[in-house]
C-alpha cells in the first residue's frame, strides 16, 4: 500500500501558444496540509483543475488510492471523494445557502411517477454540514445575502458536504478578515485530524509556513520539489519560487511630492453609514497609502469619487478647478483612474481578448474617420504596453481570462495609462499575486510617481502600505481618523488610528 493517498506524475498541458504544465508532479499524504507554491502562472492552479477535472491532461497520470484513475468531470471527483474550493468564486446568488452547496447534487425523492428534490433533506443536511463548520448561517437565506468572505466560506462547507478525501483550497483567504481566516484554520485543523489530504495554494508566506506540513514549488508549469514546511524559511521559499534571490521587496523610489492637485473636502455619501467627511490632498507625484480594517469604507469612497457611487455633500478640486463627478465618464474625462479591486467581478472583461481589453476605455483616440477602429494603433498601444509592463503572453488576441492573476492585473492598468491619468486610484492593487509579481506592480507604481502621476493605494496589507507609501491616510468605519507620514509609519501608530471608532 503506498503512503500517498493521490499522486501526479508527469502531467502536461498546453494551451494555444502556452505550455501551462511541464511534467509538472504532486504526491499527497493523508491527513496533511499540502502547500502548493509558485508565482501566478506557475502552474498551479491549472494543475488542480486537472485533478479535479475541469480540464484533461494531455500527458501523465493519476494515482488515487492505489489506483490510476481517468478523472471524466468536476462531478466524477466530488463522486470520488476531490472536492475544490476555487479561487474566483462562482456563487448563484438568487438561490438559497442550502441549494448553493447542494448545486448539482441534490437529494431527491419520489412523488408518484415523478423524482423531485428532497428540500426537506436538503435544507436538514446543509445545516449540519453548517453548523460542522462552525457557521452560523440559515440554510434557507439567499446566498446573495452574504458577503464575499461568508461566500467564500460557504464554498468550503460545500467541499466539506461531499465528506471529501481530498480538499484543493485555491487562494482560499483572499476575501476573509483576520478572524474569519483563524475560523477557517479550525476548520482545516479538524478535516486534518480526520485523515483528509488538503492542498493548500496561497501566496501569503506567514499562513504557508504556519499550517503546512509540505511544500511543493512550481515554477513556469515545472515542478522544482517537494519539502517538509518545518524550518523552511520566507527567503528560501521566495528564491525556489521566482528563481532568484529578491533582495528588497520594494523598489527605491525616486519620485519627489509635489504641491497639491487633488483635494478633497467634506466628501459624503448618501448612505449614512458609509463615507462621510472625508477631507484630504493628493500631491504631484505623490503615492498616498489608505489603510483601515475591513468596513472602513476605504473603496466606497474611492469608487464616490470616481463617480461610481453617489455623495450628498462636499467637493472635488484638481488643480484649482472645482470637478463635478456624478458618473466615470467624468473622473475619465478629467484625468482620473480607478483600477477596482476585484479584478473579476468588475476589472477583466474575462471572454474579450488582451487587445479588446487595454483599448476599451480609450477607444474614441483609435477612430478613423470617427466611425472604424484603427486595428494598427490598437495593435500598437497593445503592444507597447506588453513590453513596457512586461506583460507575459503569447499574443494580444489571446482571452484575458487565461492569463495568470498578475498579467490581468498588468492589463488592467494598461487600459488606464492609454488614457494618460494623472490621478490613478489603484484599490488592492496586488490581492491574489505572488511575490515577484508584486514587485513588478511595486515598480510600475513607483515608475509612475516619479514621472508626476499622484497615486492613491488602498491596502489591506500593512507593511506594502509601510514600504511603498509617502504618506498613509487612514481611516475608520467611514471617516478619516488621520494621516501619518510614510517615513513614520509602523502597524502600531496606524492600528491606533484604524481603532478611533466614535
Amino acid at each position: 500500500m503506498s503512503e500517498y493517498r493521490l499522486e501526479m506524475r508527469d502531467v502536461v498541458k498546453t494551451f494555444p501558444g502556452v505550455k501551462a504544465l511541464d511534467h509538472a508532479q504532486l504526491k499527497l499524504r493523508p491527513g496533511t496540509v499540502h502547500a502548493l507554491m509558485g508565482e501566478n502562472g506557475a502552474g498551479k492552479s491549472t494543475l488542480m483543475k486537472c485533478m479535479f477535472g475541469i480540464y484533461h491532461m494531455d500527458e501523465g497520470s493519476v494515482t488515487y488510492e492505489g489506483e490510476q484513475v481517468s478523472i471524466s468531470g468536476p462531478l466524477d471527483a466530488l463522486n470520488r471523494g476531490i472536492a475544490m474550493v476555487h479561487q474566483e468564486l462562482q456563487p448563484i446568488p438568487e438561490r438559497s445557502i442550502g441549494e448553493n452547496i447542494y448545486v448539482g447534487r441534490y437529494p431527491t425523492k419520489r412523488l408518484g411517477p415523478i423524482t423531485v428534490v428532497d428540500h426537506e433533506k436538503m435544507y436538514a443536511d446543509a445545516a449540519r454540514v453548517l453548523e460542522e463548520v462552525h457557521l452560523n448561517y440559515d440554510p434557507k437565506a439567499k446566498l446573495g445575502t452574504l458577503s464575499v468572505s461568508q461566500m467564500q466560506l460557504v464554498e468550503i462547507a460545500k467541499a466539506v458536504s461531499a465528506d471529501c478525501k481530498v480538499l484543493i483550497l485555491d487562494e482560499p483567504t483572499s476575501s476573509l478578515t483576520a478572524a474569519e481566516v483563524e475560523a477557517l484554520f479550525t476548520i482545516v485543523g479538524e478535516l486534518r485530524s480526520r485523515g483528509v489530504s488538503i492542498v493548500y495554494i496561497s501566496h501569503k508566506m506567514d499562513e504557508i509556513l504556519r499550517i503546512s506540513d509540505e511544500v511543493t514549488i512550481m515554477r513556469d508549469g515545472q515542478y522544482i520539489g517537494t519539502w517538509d514546511a518545518k524550518g523552511l524559511t520566507t527567503d528560501f521559499i521566495i528564491t525556489k519560487m521566482v528563481g532568484r534571490e529578491l533582495t528588497n521587496l520594494y523598489p527605491k523610489r525616486e519620485n519627489v511630492p509635489g504641491e497639491a492637485v487633488f483635494e478633497v473636502e467634506d466628501f459624503t455619501s448618501i448612505n449614512p453609514k458609509s463615507f462621510r467627511h472625508a477631507s484630504f490632498q493628493l500631491r504631484k507625484g505623490e503615492i498616498l497609502g489608505v489603510a483601515g480594517l475591513v468596513g472602513a469604507q476605504r473603496t466606497e469612497l474611492m469608487e464616490g469619487l470616481f463617480g461610481l457611487r453617489c455623495h450628498s455633500a462636499g467637493r472635488i478640486v484638481y488643480k484649482g478647478k472645482e470637478l463635478r463627478i456624478n458618473q466615470p465618464k467624468d473622473a475619465i474625462n478629467n484625468g482620473i483612474a480607478l483600477l477596482t479591486e476585484d479584478r473579476r467581478a468588475t476589472g477583466i472583461l474575462g471572454v474579450l481578448s488582451i487587445a479588446d481589453n487595454v483599448s476599451i476605455a480609450s477607444l474614441n483616440q483609435y477612430l478613423i474617420g470617427g466611425v472604424m477602429l484603427d486595428d494598427g494603433k490598437i495593435e500598437k498601444l497593445v503592444q507597447d504596453n506588453v513590453a513596457k509592463l512586461s506583460i507575459k503572453t503569447p499574443s494580444s488576441k489571446t482571452l484575458i481570462q487565461s492569463l495568470s492573476g498578475g498579467n490581468q492585473q498588468k492589463v488592467l492598468i494598461s487600459r488606464w495609462l492609454a488614457n494618460d491619468p494623472d490621478v490613478f486610484i489603484m484599490d488592492e492593487p496586488t490581492r491574489g499575486i505572488d511575490v515577484g509579481a508584486k514587485y513588478e506592480i511595486y515598480c510600475i507604481i513607483a515608475a509612475l510617481a516619479k514621472q508626476g502621476k499622484s497615486i492613491i493605494m488602498i491596502s489591506s496589507e500593512m507593511g506594502e502600505l509601510i514600504g511603498m507609501a509617502d504618506r498613509i491616510m487612514v481611516m475608520c468605519d467611514g471617516r478619516v481618523t488621520g494621516f501619518v507620514d510614510g517615513k513614520d509609519a509602523n502597524q502600531e501608530n496606524i492600528m491606533a488610528l484604524a481603532t478611533q471608532f466614535e
